[in-house]
């Protein structure tokens, strides 16, 4: 080829390319050579002309500039051979793989989703000039955290096919420690105190290793607000910082950072005015404004009563309000007025709400509990209420909510919400030991969101060593629109308390029955319960103990003393219940207060009333909540009323309260409270007869013996408390939050009978055997007598329901509560 015609090079981006001088011609052909990987068709596009076009000297130098523009090449040359134009070109690699080394402080996905934004990606084009950028980009970075001996290099390796492997090699060395922090110009506030403020320290000993001296720019700039803010809640409304000079040390391995200040004066509040628009509200508005005239100056206060108007408007549909304090100082008076000025702006509405996330549950389900509507004003307290409800449901982990600007309008949103679901029941199995309750096995099938409806029902199977059991439950929460509950359940259950293993004193139970519940909600956080049932009543084997004298007289029939005790009651029940708790599992806020009534007929066979009432609150110590303080109280009480043949009617035994397992963890199952008492009477011997026999007849009761089983009976009060310590778990994700608990505990509490007179065996004589572990009589009236333990628990949400695993070492007991120091559980509980 001749070539006619070379003009000088002129350097455009990172290539050299040829022009010619100003001359028109006209295009009778178009070569490109060089290309590899780029497709001919695709080099052509980015050219401004075609075959046939008249071009100049200009335009040809276009055409190398959008050449570059295309991003495919590093080095772009153009000839002219008569008419024809000639496009020598050399494509840039192709980046085939990249690879980070040495990185601790940045994580690769960081890294990757950085170079990314910087069209750094496997399979694209290299531009080698980004490359500089990105390595000067990330020693700043490292500068920032303090870390002034990093380098990082990016190391390219060619490879056949014009590809090449990129290396990010890091060398991020050590963090550099502030050495001193000088402020300069505090007359008021020594330096002590006002370091004491910040979070950067100074010079920390070794023995201080749980703090951290590290320099890091962002910190810096923090402190440097803490420290303003300091001195204007204090009244310093002329302060400032005039200065910062951050000194590296020549081995770069430490800093010296100075402040210079400018104190000046304390100023009061003179006045408080407000201007704009109060949108009718200025009575709750200024009601709500904590400042004062006369007062100090408090910079907190002045932000937090802009938040605080930010709330009220927010409440009324002004989401979009901007409310700032213009202050007016007067320097020679030191005082200031305080002008509060309110723009509501536009009263915004929610055109639509949008529910995602909820795979298992029904859209329906979520919505009903939404107290933000479509079409209404946004209320942010109607948006957290919202989000609180949904939270509070058992089947729902984290609930999360975004408002979205509908474009093009400034007075509409839209709102999503974005669920994330946990395990709302499960189908349970499962084999057990211990060394009291002996070999036992469950199966059981419970869903608190049936088929997504919200609806709760089960089916629950239970059998080992002293029960059989099956139920049937089924509730729906939102029977009404309103929210009026209705519910209802079948249960049938065997009991054989006559093996040790049960920790009850012996007896053979068979109970059946039917029952119905309704619920009425009387706002957000209060709701009664209304509920009755029919329980029959089967019982025999009863090993015939002294406190089961009253209870036998009324029931047994004379007729047939040894029959045991059958009996139907008809029960009735009311409730109430108070919750601010912010979840439905694992809460870490608020508080929930329940309190219940059950109490026979009068056409019942036992007449009897039964109370509970429990207690819970949660304090959250930190601001993710990861910290959290709990606590607990349940108290419990249940009596007879009424009577019959001349016996007051008394709490059957079956109804008693008990301690020890889920409410006093660390302790076998029901194994605390009253003890049977067996009462024997002392017999001497009669006159002899003729055949050489003879007969025996008891002495006065005053002679009489007794002694104390090591099983429980239970009694007719509770009371209990639990303190605990939520804590993080070590070493779990942030995504799993939500699903496992770990927590420091201590239980406490006793259970006793009110109507245990210690005093009919004050002069009796207690039976025990040399060594024995069977317990003294102790006063089971007395609820002094408390039981304590303190332990670790465990607790997970897992795919097969909710576990717990708890360590407890008992502190306190009492001789026969036969439990060891230490204690291991694990259960299953819904």
């Amino acid at each position: 080829m001749t070539i006619k015609r070379l003009v000088a090079a002129i350097l455009l981006a990172t290539g050299s390319h040829s022009v010619f001088a100003e001359e028109s011609f006209t295009v009778q052909d178009i070569q490109v050579e060089g290309l590899q990987r780029v497709a001919l068709g695709a080099a052509l596009n980015n050219l401004p002309f075609t075959i046939g076009d008249t071009v100049s000297d200009y335009t040809l130098s276009r055409s190398i500039r959008t050449l570059y523009s295309a991003g495919h090449f590093d080095d772009i040359r153009v000839f002219r051979d008569g008419n024809t134009v000639i496009y020598r070109l050399r494509e840039r690699p192709t980046i085939n793989n990249i690879e980070f080394k040495g990185n601790k402080d940045i994580k690769d996905e960081q890294l990757t989703e950085s170079l990314t934004g910087n069209r750094i990606i496997v399979g694209e084009p290299l531009d080698k000039t980004i490359l500089r950028n990105i390595e000067n980009g990330l020693t700043e970075f490292y500068h920032g955290v303090g870390k002034y001996q990093a380098k990082v290099e990016v190391k390219v390796n060619y490879l056949p096919r014009n590809r090449v492997n990129l290396t990010f090699e890091f060398e991020e060395g050590d963090a550099a420690s502030v050495r001193q922090i000088n402020i300069v110009g505090n007359n008021i506030f020594s330096n002590e105190e006002l370091l004491s403020v910040v979070e950067s320290k100074q010079d920390m000993p070794w023995w201080r290793f749980w703090t951290s001296d590290r320099y890091q720019k962002q910190t810096l700039q923090g402190d440097i607000e803490k420290i303003n803010s300091y001195y204007l809640d204090r009244g310093y409304l002329r302060f400032g910082v005039e200065s910062s000079q951050v000194a590296v040390s020549p081995d770069k391995t430490s800093v010296y950072v100075t402040l210079n200040v400018t104190e000046g004066e304390q100023y009061n509040i003179s006045d408080i005015n407000f201007v704009g628009d109060l949108i009718g509200q200025e009575e709750i508005i200024r009601a709500i404004v904590p400042l004062q005239k006369g007062q100090l100056y408090n910079g907190a206060l002045v932000t937090f009563t802009e938040e605080n108007i930010a709330r009220v408007l927010a409440r009324f549909g002004y989401a979009n309000s901007r409310v700032r304090t213009i202050p007016n100082i007067n320097d020679d008076t030191k005082e200031v007025a305080l002008t509060i000025s309110v723009d509501p702006g536009k009263r915004v509405y929610v055109r639509r709400i949008d529910v995602k996330g909820n795979a298992s549950t029904k859209d329906e389900v979520i919505r009903r509990e939404l107290r933000q509507m479509e079409g209404a004003w946004l209320s942010n307290d109607a948006l957290e209420l919202s989000k609180e409800r949904i939270q509070r449901l058992m089947y729902i982990e984290k609930v999360d909510f975004a408002t979205t600007p509908v474009p093009g309008v400034d007075d509409l949103v839209d709102i999503g919400f974005t669920i994330k679901e946990q395990p709302s029941g499960s189908f349970n199995a499962g084999i057990s030991y211990g060394s009291f309750q002996g070999l036992s096995f469950q199966i059981g099938v419970e869903q608190n969101n049936f088929f997504g409806s919200g609806n709760a029902a089960g089916i629950s199977l239970s059998t080992n060593k002293y029960q059989k059991g099956v139920s049937l439950s089924f509730t729906d929460p939102y029977f009404t629109l309103d929210g009026v509950s209705l519910g209802g359940q079948l249960f049938y259950s065997d009991l054989d308390y006559t093996r040790a293993s049960s920790n009850l004193e012996a007896y053979n139970q068979r109970r059946y029955g039917v029952g119905a519940n309704i619920g009425y909600p009387i706002n957000e956080y209060n709701r009664l319960n209304f509920g009755g049932n029919i329980t029959v009543n089967k019982i025999n084997s009863i090993n015939e103990y002294d406190q089961l004298r009253h209870f036998r007289a009324v029931l047994i029939d004379a007729r047939n003393p040894d029959g045991g005790y059958n009996f139907t009651n008809y029960e009735l029940s009311a409730g109430w219940l108070h919750s601010t708790l912010n979840r439905g599992l694992f809460p870490t806020a608020g508080r929930m207060v329940s309190l219940t009534l059950r109490a026979t007929t009068p056409n019942s066979d036992i007449q009897y009333y039964k109370t509970l009432f429990e207690a819970q609150q949660y304090i959250p110590l930190s601001r993710d909540h990861q910290w959290s303080f709990r606590s607990k109280l349940e108290l419990g009480y249940g009596n007879g009323y009424g009577s019959k043949n001349g016996y007051d009617f008394t709490l059957p035994f079956t109804e008693n309260f008990y301690g020890g397992g889920q409410n006093i963890r660390g302790f076998e199952s029901r194994i605390i409270g009253p003890r049977a008492i067996f009462r024997s009477a002392t017999f001497v011997p009669g006159v002899p007869d003729p055949i050489g026999g003879g007969s025996s007849f008891p002495t006065d009761p005053q002679n009489d013996t007794y002694n104390v089983s090591t099983r429980s009976i239970g009694g007719n009060a509770m009371a209990m408390l639990t303190l605990e310590l939520i804590t993080p778990t070590p070493f779990l994700k942030e995504e799993n939050r939500n699903s496992v608990r770990t927590s420091i505990f201590i239980d406490a509490g006793n259970v006793w009978d009110t109507e245990f007179d210690i005093n009919r065996y004050a002069n009796l004589v207690q039976l025990r055997s040399e060594n024995s572990r069977e317990p003294l009589l102790v006063d089971y009236s007395d609820p002094s007598l408390i039981r304590a333990t303190a332990g670790v628990s465990v607790q997970w949400i897992s795919p097969m329901g909710p576990l717990t695993f708890s360590l407890a070492k008992i502190i306190k007991k009492y001789e026969g509560d036969l439990q060891e120091n230490f204690s291991f559980n694990i259960g299953t509980t819904f």
